[in-house]
């Protein structure tokens, strides 16, 4: 991990000073007189961005930046308004807390801080056409066919918090001619390379983002693992020396930013036996100061709602700007809340029939033909859907109903504790991206391969390893021993470009596909030298012998390639359930989950025993 790298020579170490106002003018930044406070080598602030240079911390293609630092307005409580450079980290983040800002509102607007407030204000950013959503189906005769109709139902979602193991951290060394090195831990290495050439008025070959594995992501270290990078990046340019920091884990927390709040009013037409007719939403989504990936949530929001047909689906939906900190993606942004608004909606038809929940689950399940309407192309073809067969496994089960039944009689004798149960299907789209991958085998036989993925704990690594032996085991007559011949190298933007970003649950599969093509590279390659060697021996020709004789042959013994995915099938959805059961005190409020049990369809696993262990 980027922590565990030794220290170069001279390295000095950051903290960051952040805003407690929302919106304000920051007057002055002085420290109370204490040892931490003598210690500060120097302050880093907005001055310090070089000439050429601009003040930027995080961006994404046209979607809009956000500030590096907080200058001359802080827009948000949690915003950077300068970095603490110490001899120790230690140091740095005491001093960091000595720091006293003297703030002045005078001639500010209030600031804006909830959905309601962004919405009086009429403040929103723009979803490009591209990325929005789209309709399904006349939402006006579809409640004409309702017998029934709920009008006004209501749905608020608060945020949450990454909880990664490794805080947010870099390391920045500077180089000759005006490149510098960051060892950054991130999702997204190729925008870090980018976002950092732009803050230091740089060319991005000046750049290079090196990431040999990540501890934790779940989208924290995506865009906001930008800001951190530049910032050391910004100190290590002006100071001449590399500088590092690790951010402690109440700073990671209040500059983190999170899941996007959501506020969302529906009314839904429905019929007596609890066929759903029509859904209209009026979504409010809490996006904070910047764009960040704002603009994708909506989609992802809706395509995750789409799990029911509900005959016909309008919506119109406000991304709020607010003087907030930006939320960024967390693990399945928009799908989470809109699965949850499907089944809030769900539950409330159901109440309102005096109906089975499940009951009501089950009947709008979609068909093939409604898949296609809500989906389009990534709905696929009809033998790949699989969601009515994985929530009847768990629905139907004689073990659930006996355990619906145990939890009726549990509520029935117990006053101050309650349990639930649920049976939960989900429809979860994702989109294919093009992923660059490189193998090189080299003299003594052994295999180096780079991939645009990052390591992020979900087997990436495991997975590249095997698809690139199994890749080439035509060529080797000990297929198995040429897993241990595998190395995967660590990330790096000026090694493999392209690399994109790490994330949205296709990156294994797209990498590995990408490893697979190179291989086949090779593999044609090195097969004519093969069959010379044993047409001549009489026998299977050694792996080393094979690599041996084509250097001697002057074969080009590294391929790479830049798989794209086919235009027909660039999206596709994934289909699982669960159960949970629950328990509830009613009077601390105190959760317990008594047990889940997932199914989930993951069509041909690469590597059972590693999907497994993500599921």
């Amino acid at each position: 991990y980027v922590d565990d790298i030794p220290a170069p020579k001279d390295c000095l170490y950051g903290a960051f000073m952040y805003s407690t106002h929302p919106h304000a003018h920051v007057k002055s930044v002085n420290f109370r007189s204490s040892l931490a406070s003598e210690k500060v080598i120097t302050v880093i602030s907005a001055k310090d961005i070089p000439v050429g240079g601009k003040n930027v911390g995080s961006g994404f293609r046209m979607l809009g930046e956000e500030a590096l630092f907080g200058d001359p307005v802080s827009e948000f409580a949690g915003q950077n308004i300068g970095i603490v450079i110490a001899e120790t980290q230690k140091y740095a983040y005491m001093a960091a807390k000595q720091a006293v800002i003297d703030y002045s509102t005078e001639n500010l607007e209030p600031p804006i801080l909830t959905i309601e407030d962004a919405i009086q204000h009429n403040s929103y950013f723009q979803t490009p056409p591209f990325l929005a959503p789209r309709p399904v189906g006349d939402i006006d005769q579809g409640m004409s066919q309702a017998d029934h109709k709920i009008l006004s139902g209501e749905v608020k979602l608060e945020s949450q918090y990454y909880f990664y193991m490794e805080t947010q951290t870099a390391l920045a060394i500077p180089d000759e001619d005006n490149c510098i090195t960051v060892y950054s831990s991130t999702q997204l290495p190729e925008i870090i390379q980018n976002v950092v050439a732009d803050c230091l008025g740089i060319p991005y070959h000046n750049v290079r983002v090196i990431t040999r594995r990540v501890g934790g992501g779940f989208g924290g270290k995506g865009m906001k693992s930008t800001h951190i990078a530049c910032a050391c990046a910004v100190a290590a340019f002006k100071l001449r020396r590399p500088v590092r920091m690790y951010l402690d884990r109440k700073t990671d927390m209040i500059m983190a930013g999170g899941r996007h709040p959501m506020k969302a009013k529906y009314s839904v037409g429905f019929k007596s036996d609890g066929t759903l007719t029509a859904l209209h939403v009026d979504l409010g989504i809490n996006a904070g100061i910047s764009p960040d990936l704002s603009p994708f949530i909506p989609a992802a929001t809706i395509a995750c709602l789409n799990k029911y047909n509900w005959g016909a689906l309008a919506f119109d939906i406000k991304l709020c700007k607010t003087n907030v900190s930006s939320k960024s993606a967390v693990r399945a942004p928009g799908d989470v809340q809109g699965s949850f608004i499907a089944e809030a909606i769900i539950e409330h038809v159901a109440s309102a029939l005096g109906a089975d929940t499940n009951a009501v689950r089950r009947k709008n399940l979609h068909s093939v033909e409604s898949l296609t309407k809500f989906y389009g192309d990534a709905a696929g073809d009809a033998p790949t859907y699989s969601l009515i067969d994985i929530f009847d496994k768990l629905a139907s089960s004689p073990e659930y109903r006996s355990r619906a039944e145990a939890v009726e009689r549990f509520n029935g004798g117990s006053r101050w504790k309650k349990r639930g149960i649920s049976c939960v299907p989900i429809t979860y789209e994702v989109a294919l991206r093009p992923t660059p991958g490189k193998v090189s085998i080299l003299n003594d036989g052994s295999i180096a391969v780079e991939v645009g993925g990052v390591e992020l704990g979900q087997g990436l690594y495991t997975k590249v390893k095997q698809m690139t032996a199994f890749g080439l085991r035509e060529l080797c007559p000990d297929a198995d021993g040429l897993l241990d011949k595998v190395r995967v190298i660590q990330a790096d933007t000026l090694s493999l470009i392209q690399g994109s970003f790490t994330g949205g649950s296709t990156t294994s599969e797209s990498s590995c596909e990408a490893v697979r093509q190179s291989c086949t590279v090779l593999f044609e390659r090195l097969k004519p030298i093969k069959d010379s060697l044993e047409a001549k021996s009489g026998a299977a020709a050694p792996w080393s012998a094979l690599i041996a004789q084509a250097k001697m042959a002057s074969v080009n013994l590294s391929a790479h390639a830049y798989w794209k995915p086919d235009p027909a099938f660039v999206k596709y959805i994934n289909y699982g359930a669960a159960v949970s059961e629950v328990e509830i005190d009613v009077l601390t409020g105190a959760t317990t989950i008594m047990r889940s049990d997932l199914v989930y369809d993951c069509g041909q696993s690469l590597n059972p025993a590693v999907d497994l262990g993500q599921v």
